[in-house]
Order: C-alpha cells, then sequence, then structure tokens
C-alpha cells in the first residue's frame, strides 16, 4: 500500500485527484498507475485501469489471473468492472469512498448475480493515511 502511496503523490502533483494503485502478481510488482483522467482527457483513466493496462501488456495477457491490486481508494463501479474482465483476484483498498465506492460503500458490483469471476476484497489498510491524502487534497482545492 506504501507503493499506492506514492503513485497517490504523482497524481497530486500532477494536478490530478490522488488515487494510487499497484499490481502485483507472484510476488512482484508488476505495474503502477495514479489518476489521471485530466491529463490524459480519459475518462478512465483512472488508477486502477491505468495499472491493470499496463500489466496486461507487460503480462502479454489480458487475465491476470491470481493477482493483488493495491489501490489507496476504494473503487468505482467502473474500476471493479475492469477488474472482473481481467479476472484480478484480490482487491486491498485503504480508505472507503462513500458515494462511489462499488466494493461494498454505495454497491456491491463485485457480488452482482451471473458475474462468472469473483473478486476478494480487503479493506482499511492504512486506511487513515489514504483517507488523510484525500481529505488534505480536497481542503486545499476549496
Amino acid at each position: 500500500m506504501r507503493l499506492a502511496l506514492a503513485e497517490a503523490a504523482r497524481a497530486r502533483e500532477a494536478g490530478e485527484v490522488p488515487v494510487g494503485a499497484v499490481l502485483v502478481m507472484d510476488g512482484e510488482v508488476v505495474a503502477t498507475g495514479f489518476n489521471q483522467p485530466i491529463a490524459s482527457h480519459d475518462p478512465t483513466a483512472h488508477a486502477e485501469v491505468v495499472a491493470v493496462r499496463e500489466a496486461a501488456r507487460r503480462v502479454g495477457n489480458y487475465r491476470l489471473t491470481g493477482s493483488t491490486l493495491y489501490v489507496t481508494v476504494e473503487p468505482c463501479l467502473m474500476c471493479v468492472g475492469a477488474m472482473i474482465h481481467a479476472r484480478v483476484g484480490t482487491v486491498v483498498f485503504g480508505a472507503p469512498e462513500p458515494r462511489a465506492g462499488a466494493l461494498g460503500s454505495s454497491i456491491a458490483a463485485h457480488e452482482a448475480p451471473g458475474l462468472n469471476h469473483r473478486l476478494q476484497v480487503v479493506a482499511g489498510i492504512l486506511e487513515s493515511e489514504c483517507r488523510d491524502v484525500m481529505q488534505r487534497f480536497f481542503r486545499e482545492r476549496r
């Protein structure tokens, strides 16, 4: 999660909402990502999607079976969908996102009937640090 927090700092420095993600396979970091929809003019360029895309390129397969994705903030519905399609094994997140979090806060998208893949979810890792990064960012913007 500390590496994901470093990615969140990169997003903040770029003027983006400070969310960071790190994808690990077989104990090795395969890809990292930070929020960049503003700079890339791409609404799908959330930290999680950036990391999943990079990992798929590096591995040479769109299926990331058995991987673990660490992300500083609870993923949104779009990101959960991408993780399910990529067959990410486990998602570990820091701070819950009460309005848009799709792993339990606003919806439990990973538990939708009919899905052919299930994500394991671990919540609250370095939660206060992850929350502080977001709160500080939005306080400074207001």
